[in-house]
């Protein structure tokens, strides 16, 4: 079985050593850097299989190599867990709203660390299967100026691409194969994060609300149902 690598992006050391030591023992191949500019270098050099990112880094923060880090397509689909001291909400949507996967708040249990990065790494497993068996077999579909490519996690507009995070796809997918289904912000959690994703609802609204700029004019087929969620409508 092939070692799956973390990158840990710790400015702490102690932190760091922590991290690294639990997920040595589990098998995880380990590389660490201190400084957001660090980490930009070594997965350019050899792109790892999941991120842990601290949000206080000194120079270069967190957010800023998230942001990097999912524009470029080399990277984009490298899955990131953020590690935040704050527990602000408004960092959390941040991070979530530049692709990141997950956060942990510090402090936190390394049991709790494993486990979500792990449930990270099964998910982007089992997306990638699902992006395998699209492409073998189900092809595009479109709903009235959108096409969405499921093998390709491609998604055009009037024939123009718009380049979405794996999250928001995974969103649009969610609402647009079942236009005029009223989805709740917990459905749509667990629709495009999986059951026990710890964030609030007001992630989804933001995340809603980035979507519907980049779709353009066709953001106003996403509807707000309000007191209850949203749908796209038919």
């Amino acid at each position: 079985m092939i070692q799956q690598s973390v990158l840990i992006v710790e400015d702490e050391e102690d932190i760091r050593e922590l991290i690294s030591y639990n997920l040595l023992k589990e098998g995880y191949q380990v590389a660490s850097v201190a400084l957001g500019e660090e980490a930009l270098a070594a997965v350019d050099a050899r792109p790892p299989d999941l991120i842990l990112l601290d949000l206080m880094l000194p120079g270069m923060d967190g957010l800023t190599v998230c942001h990097k880090l999912k524009n470029q397509p080399k990277t984009k689909t490298i899955p990131i867990v953020m590690l935040t001291a704050k527990g602000e909400e408004s960092d959390i949507v941040a991070g979530l709203n530049l692709g990141a996967d997950d956060y942990i708040t510090k402090p936190f249990s390394p049991k709790v660390l494993l486990a979500r990065a792990r449930a990270v790494l099964r998910r982007v497993a089992a997306q990638e299967q699902e992006s395998s068996d699209a492409s073998k077999g189900e092809g595009p579909f479109s709903i009235h100026e959108l096409t969405i490519h499921p093998g390709r996690h491609e998604v055009l507009v009037e024939g123009a691409v718009v380049d979405l995070t794996s999250t928001e796809f995974r969103l649009l997918q969610l609402l647009a194969r079942r236009p005029g289904w009223v989805f709740t912000r917990q459905q749509i959690l667990d629709g495009v994060h999986g059951d026990n994703y710890a964030i609030t609802d007001r992630a989804v609204d933001v995340q809603i609300v980035g979507l519907r700029r980049k779709l353009g004019s066709a953001g106003r087929y996403i509807e707000t149902v309000r007191g209850v969620g949203y749908r796209f409508r038919d």
